[in-house]
């Protein structure tokens, strides 16, 4: 009996779990969702089985049918690292930049928000009330674009 080639079929059921995951599970947490390191990892692990498989594949005993589904197998793994790659790095690249955003080091235009009591707060009045009897420095703006 002739045993089943585990490296080749894990290693496609990985790579397809790590191109799935990024869309519908690692984009709700932060850690995850700004670089795609996780799926990086499970795309490694997934090429490394895919080797092992591919190997182990076209060995000289092995049939063609095993050879031509383990070479699609292989090849759709690579495809899928691929075109998440592509999505993230390339196409992320192609988003438009904000012209009239703020730069660094240049002076923030003054806004007002609501503070946790429901109080409206603007940035120069920020920037004139003292703390601890000494004037501020500066204010740190933190821009957090999570969910509440």
């Amino acid at each position: 009996m002739k045993r089943l080639n585990w490296q080749i079929w894990a290693g496609f059921v990985l790579s397809l779990f790590a191109a799935l995951s990024y869309p519908f599970l690692f984009v709700r947490w932060a850690v995850t969702r700004e670089f795609p390191w996780a799926n990086l990892v499970l795309f490694a692990i997934a090429l490394v089985l895919l080797f092992f498989g591919l190997r182990r594949a076209f060995k000289p005993d092995k049939r063609i049918v095993s050879k031509i589904f383990s070479s699609l197998a292989a090849a759709f793994g690579v495809l899928l690292i691929a075109g998440l790659l592509f999505v993230i790095f390339v196409m992320g690249s192609w988003l438009p930049r904000s012209v009239e955003a703020p730069q660094a080091g240049q002076k923030a235009p003054d806004f007002t928000l609501t503070d946790a009591n429901n109080k409206p707060v603007t940035l120069a009045q920020l920037l004139t009330e003292p703390i601890d009897n000494q004037p501020p420095k500066g204010v740190l703006l933190i821009f957090y674009r999570g969910y509440w």
